[in-house]
Parts: structure tokens; sequence; C-alpha cells
């Protein structure tokens, strides 16, 4: 068994094709193929059901493919160890954001992670919680910028924010001229909501249950018009189909030629914004480094966690 051989493994649980893992690579498909036989032999096990246009990992494979990515981050470990004066902050790093973070986060913290960090550029996955925890944990990332609740074995989870909800309504609704909006009052509206696998519309049914009660869901319109971004959404607002609840940070000067945005009545529903890294994860200088730069960010409307730094 080589570490060759477990990247290969990886590759083709990551790809889920021969042809790409091997391109992944650098090497030809047959090599890939007879190096990932040779290892199946060796261990008396399948680890790829082959067949159709897609392979699959077999539940045994599955296991040894996620010790495998563990057995290459510790055999990256050592090789940094062998270098004492790693820089931690040379060198991309691999960060994950959700669709409803990434827009409003991401050109206030590149600014800021220039100055604290100028060699060390960011490449960016823009995606689902549930896709993001997949690629922390398969190590296509290095970290992940995702809403609590956010529960993975073998992660660290830093809380960055607080970001409370607002309600936007289009220009010339009844409610524009109201100081807050009590959550109760969203049963009178039509809410618009994202469209199901955002873990926003998650968050919204569970901190306004009247908007999540099955009468209203089934009677409402907004039932059947959703939105499959923000942006989208609070357009569609505008136009007058209904209301809708953002989160803070989504919250533009440019709105207020299409919007009335109105804060909830305290206490106010939100969401707590994590830093998710996998606990093996060896750049810790980094991820405290990508933390402050959330914290100077300057992003409006939160209250930065700042008491909550990294652990040694």
């Amino acid at each position: 068994m080589t570490l060759t051989e477990l990247r290969y493994i990886v590759a083709v649980a990551r790809e889920r094709h021969f042809g790409r893992a091997a391109q992944s690579c650098f090497v030809s498909q047959p090599t890939l193929s007879i190096a990932i036989k040779k290892l199946e032999d060796e261990l008396g096990v399948t680890l790829f059901e082959r067949g159709g246009q897609e392979v699959s990992v077999t539940e045994i494979g599955e296991r040894i493919i996620e010790q495998s990515q563990r057995v290459l981050e510790e055999a990256d470990t050592v090789k940094r160890l062998a270098g004492e004066h790693q820089n931690e902050l040379a060198g991309p790093l691999k960060l994950g954001v959700i669709f409803t973070i990434s827009p409003y986060l991401l050109p206030r913290l590149i600014p800021a992670l220039r100055i604290l960090a100028p060699d060390m550029p960011l490449i960016l996955e823009e995606n689902y919680t549930s896709r993001l925890a997949e690629m922390l944990k398969r190590g296509e990332v290095d970290a992940i910028i995702v809403a609590d609740p956010f529960d993975e074995p073998g992660t660290e989870a830093y809380a960055l924010y607080d970001e409370p909800f607002m309600v936007a309504t289009p220009k010339g609704h009844p409610w524009e001229k109201r100081e807050r909006i009590q959550a109760c009052d969203l049963r009178e509206e039509s809410v618009l909501l994202l469209s199901q696998g955002n873990c926003f519309r998650d968050q919204v049914l569970q901190a306004c249950s009247e908007v999540a009660s099955k009468q209203y869901q089934a009677n409402s319109l907004a039932s059947m018009v959703q939105g499959s971004s923000l942006n989208t959404i609070r357009h569609m607002v505008a136009s007058g189909m209904g209301v809708t609840v953002l989160p803070a940070t989504s919250v533009s000067p440019a709105d207020e030629g299409l919007l009335s945005v109105i804060p909830f009545q305290a206490p106010a529903p939100q969401r707590r914004v994590l830093l998710v890294t996998r606990r093996q994860f060896f750049r810790k200088k980094a991820i405290e480094t990508l933390q402050q730069a959330v914290f100077r960010s300057g992003l409006p409307g939160v209250t930065m966690l700042e008491d909550n730094a990294i652990s040694a």
C-alpha cells in the first residue's frame, strides 16, 4: 500500500469517474485502474462498483477512503513539519462559502485578508452547506463558512458573527411606515422563500413558525413561487409578489428605490455564522488569520464574536 494508491482512490471517490480521476492525478487511466485493482486485491475488498456512466463507492470503500484522506493529510503534515521555517500564511487557502453569505462577506473579507496575509490567496467555492460539508470532509476545501447549526464529526467550528433577519416589502406596502415587525405579522402576507436546499430557507421557517405552519404553506401563493437566490427574491418582492425575510448583510443602499426594509421586533430572529475546518488541518495560523480578517471586514448589520478565539 502506497500514498500514491491512496491518492488514486480518493480521486476516484471525488470524481466518481476513473478517467477524470486519472486526469486530476496526471496519470493515464490504465495506470490508475491497475494501481487501484492492486490495492483492492491487497486489502481483499472491493472499493468501487464499476458500471454505467458513474462509479459508485461501496460501503467498506467509503470507510477506507475516509481513512485514506486522513492518512494523506497526516503525510502532508509530516512534509510541512520537515520545514522548520514553513510559513502557514504562504500559499493558497481553499475556502467554501454558502450562497447566502458569499456575495456580501467576500467583497469585504478579501481586502482585509490581503492586508493580513498578502501571500495567501483564496481558492473559492460557492455551494450549499451539505455539499461544502462533503468537500471539507474529502479535503477538497480547507475551511468553510456556513450557518449554525453545523455538526460534522472531525471538524472544529468557530463563531464569527450573529446576523439578524429583516423584513423586506415592496415600496408603498402598508408596513413600510412601521418601525418594527412582529414575526406573527407574517401570517398576513405571502412570504417568498428560497427554494428547498438553501439553509437560509430552513432558518427562516424555524425562526418564524407562522411561515412554516402547514395551513400557511398549503394556501399561500409563496408556497408555489420560490427564488433561487436572494437577489431574485428581492426583485420579485419589489414587483409586488409579496414580502420576504432577508439576512441583514444582504440589505443594500441600492434597495432603497425598490424595497422597504424593516427590522423585527426584539428579540429578532437571527443566524450565527461559523468558520469550520477539519480538526486535523495543519495550517491553524491560516484559519486564525482568516477569522481575524472577518472581524476586520467591517461587515454591516452584524454582531462580531471576537472573543471566540481559535483554541490552541
